[in-house]
């Protein structure tokens, strides 16, 4: 079975060790354009290289990179840093929204008799045809709910998004707030459009020590995307470590994904004031700090091996034919 990355599509064989939720960059595009502080084009591209470097020399092989649009996306930048690393970086087609949609869509409402909207003809493009004439093929589908909950934008999106993944078979990430129970908000509407909530991550449920709430998800069939290690200002690192470890017990393994939701740079906060502040946010967080912690907790190297290697690998393997 094949995905598609950055450099073309590989076997996902070769996925090996992966980060199910991390980006490279998170953008502002008309601000960088016009307001480029803290930002060097050369600088950058250096240091995510340099970045990513350091993850393949830890052992991890592939990142899944959600960046979409409203996030800063531009594969020419992501071509540039991947044909100096030997990271496999997966990418994505969506749109990143808490409210509305942008005004480039707000006009194209979905036709009032077939339902069919355009947003979902550029999700498809991106699947089959590549992104933006780059070539770039994305492999999965992203959306997203936070506290202003099912906005119509936000359920346009992912409405969308739904029908772009029945049409060509791509699995979707969901970026979701546990303050308001959005992961089963999401599946709500998904599982309406006819999604196989076993090809949904339920992404950011791991900000949450809820039990309750995140075994109500996962018995859907989704994953959960524990994947914000290092914001401990959000959960701390003992509180994330210890649901893991309670659901593994619990027999979630097979449901469950590590990342940090990280990125070399991101322009919505100081950059060195954001390092300052949350030390531990960073790509090798996991593999210096997370998997020796639920080691000492008990979760073997099989599990490790489950989380890290062979629910991504299945996630993406399970697709339908485009």
């Amino acid at each position: 079975m094949k995905v598609e990355t950055i450099r073309g599509a590989i076997d996902t064989r070769e996925l090996g060790t992966t980060l199910m939720h991390e980006h490279v960059f998170v953008l502002t595009p008309d601000m960088l354009q016009n307001y480029p502080e803290g930002w060097d084009e050369e600088e950058r591209v250096e240091d995510a290289i340099i970045q990513l470097r350091g993850l393949s020399e830890l052992g991890v092989a592939s990142i899944v990179d959600p960046t979409v649009v409203g996030l800063g996306r531009y594969i020419p930048r992501l071509q540039r840093i991947a044909a100096q690393t030997q990271i496999n970086i997966v990418v994505a087609t969506g749109l990143y929204t808490y409210n509305d949609i942008p005004f480039r869509f707000h006009y194209t409402t979905p036709d009032p008799t077939t339902g069919h909207d355009r947003l979902t003809d550029l999700f498809v493009s991106d699947i089959r045809d590549g992104i933006a004439g780059t070539g770039v093929r994305a492999a999965f589908l992203k959306c997203a709910i936070d506290q202003p909950g099912l906005t119509p934008g936000v359920e346009r999106v992912m409405r969308a998004v739904a029908r772009a993944h029945r049409e060509t078979g791509a699995p979707i990430t969901v970026h979701t707030s546990v303050h308001n129970e959005g992961g089963l908000i999401a599946q709500s509407v998904l599982r309406e459009e006819g999604v196989d909530l076993a090809r949904v991550v339920i992404g950011h449920s791991g900000d949450t020590s809820d039990l309750d709430y995140l075994r109500r998800i996962a018995d859907e069939g989704s994953i959960l995307g524990m994947d914000r290690f290092g914001l401990n200002n959000l959960l701390s690192f003992e509180q994330r470590i210890e649901t893991v470890v309670r659901l593994c017990e619990l027999g979630y393994t097979d449901r469950l994904v590590l990342s940090h939701d990280a990125s070399c740079y991101i322009d919505w906060f100081p950059h060195a004031a954001l390092r300052r502040s949350l030390p531990q946010w960073h790509y090798r967080h996991i593999s210096e700090d997370v998997l020796p912690a639920l080691r000492n907790r008990g979760v073997s190297d099989d599990q490790l091996t489950q989380m890290l290697v062979g629910n991504p690998r299945r996630y993406f393997e399970n697709t339908l034919a485009y």
